[in-house]
């Protein structure tokens, strides 16, 4: 069992550069406690994502930290020149020693690609050519492409990243056929629904893995969960009702002022997030009893926690992820 973190880089009342130096001080401190990754969000003109361009923000990520592996979750491939991606992957992975995790999405907000000038209607085709251009990119030293949307004839690929053939690539997953494709091209997963949904996504994971390569080793299949971690139940309920609602209002901001529905809704307040499974807040036994079963439920192999999130305090996420790392994860750390 590996453990990362998952975070939208969601507004809070701080000033911009104290934002920063606050979160790039939190990200320190997975790095100390012996956290897997980091994986950060990439979102536009909305409340939600302070990370627009995640590549600036992971550069700072790569020279603060020495162990903590990173990476976007995703970078939405219709916003970007493939050439550029290419050139920016083997930057922050040559930077950071090849520690760099790279996602790839066609963008989840149709609001985000309209404002850049993008048909969202074309996003999935963009998305999947572009994806098969910037992998082509990574391992040849030159490149030739011709497709519906990219051209590129002897390309010079000077830059080369420090992980060979690439890094490794991550999948958000929803659905079972998503899962069973992403097995069959060997990506890495990560589920932020519900446990029922989840262990329908891995299944058919586990089912195409199988099929497409036998007994290799299953790569990391990850749970996304909210997770506050404090002395007390009643403590960790305390600041996750109070944090949550802000947060949601940023999720969804977007589709308030565009009057159009989320494609991955969550409920307004923490006690219905966990209800569903999305969430948990309590004392380390409660919240590791919590994920234990999950875990078993869904089979991963890789716990993603998104723990800071709406109005947490510097002080109160520091000690979550303390108390996290220093008492749920021995518990759960053989599973």
């Amino acid at each position: 069992m590996e453990f990362g973190v998952f975070d939208h880089l969601d507004r809070d009342d701080q000033a911009l550069g104290d934002y920063y130096r606050s979160r790039l001080q939190i990200i320190e401190a997975y790095d100390r406690l012996g956290f897997y990754a980091y994986h950060v969000a990439e979102h536009h003109a909305t409340p939600l994502g302070m990370a627009p361009s995640p590549s600036v923000f992971l550069a700072a990520v790569a020279q603060r930290t020495r162990r903590l592996r990173f990476g976007p979750l995703v970078y939405a491939l219709p916003l970007y020149h493939p050439l550029r991606m290419i050139e920016e992957i083997c930057m922050l992975d040559q930077m950071s020693g090849g520690r760099l995790e790279i996602g790839f999405g066609r963008g989840s907000s149709p609001s985000e690609l309209i404002y850049y000038g993008q048909d969202p209607d074309k996003a999935q085709r963009v998305y999947a050519e572009a994806l098969e251009l910037v992998v082509k990119g990574l391992s040849q030293r030159s490149l030739t492409f011709h497709g519906e949307f990219f051209h590129f004839d002897d390309v010079p690929m000077e830059l080369e990243p420090f992980q060979k053939p690439h890094p490794p690539i991550w999948y958000g997953v929803h659905a079972p056929d998503s899962a069973a494709r992403a097995a069959r091209k060997g990506l890495q997963v990560v589920s932020l629904d519900p446990p029922g949904e989840t262990c329908t996504a891995f299944d058919s994971f586990r089912a195409a893995w199988r099929e497409a390569r036998g007994a290799a080793t299953l790569p990391l299949m990850g749970l996304g969960r909210f997770i506050v971690v404090a002395e007390t139940d009643a403590m960790a309920l305390a600041i996750a009702r109070r944090a949550y609602p802000r947060w949601h209002a940023s999720f969804t901001h977007l589709r308030r002022k565009h009057n159009r529905i989320n494609a991955h809704p969550r409920p307004p307040a923490f006690e219905a997030l966990a209800e569903v499974g999305q969430g948990v807040a309590g004392a380390p036994d409660t919240v590791a009893a919590v994920l234990r079963r999950q875990i078993a439920v869904t089979g991963s192999n890789y716990l993603v926690g998104q723990f800071v999130f709406g109005d947490l305090s510097l002080d109160e996420a520091l000690g979550s992820i303390e108390l996290f790392a220093r008492q749920v994860m021995p518990q759960l750390a053989g599973l």
